[in-house]
């Protein structure tokens, strides 16, 4: 059983600052990847970043966040900077790993509300 529980969400004015974490428990062998996605209503999920070897943003996110992970703790995190109301969204975590039993499978957590609005 692997869980991905995230952590770091709010409300926050425009211009300002959220980190998002991700930690990733159970058994596990190894991931590939994670990365973060978001859903605004009314719209479909997107990738806002992954990284694996290397990191990937959307152009809409470029410059203001950062993806970082700590491998050791098996943990993903966002740094999100200059949050502009458009981000508001709920954001989901997302693992590329194999268990333990060596199943490759995707993960996703519960998501995380993130609202920018004055």
């Amino acid at each position: 059983q692997v869980q991905l529980v995230e952590s770091g969400g709010g409300l926050v004015q425009p211009g300002g600052s959220l980190r998002l974490s991700c930690a990733a428990s159970g058994s596990i062998f190894s991931i590939t990847a994670m990365g973060w996605y978001r859903q605004a209503p009314g719209k479909e999920r997107e990738l806002v970043a992954t990284v694996a070897g290397s990191t990937v943003y959307a152009d809409s996110v470029k410059g203001r966040f950062t993806i970082s992970r700590d491998n050791a703790k098996n943990t993903v995190y966002l740094q999100m900077n200059s949050l502009k109301p458009e981000d508001t969204a709920v954001y989901y975590c997302n693992a590329d790993l194999y268990s333990s039993n060596f199943h490759f499978a995707h993960y996703w957590g519960q998501g995380t509300q993130v609202t920018v609005s004055s």
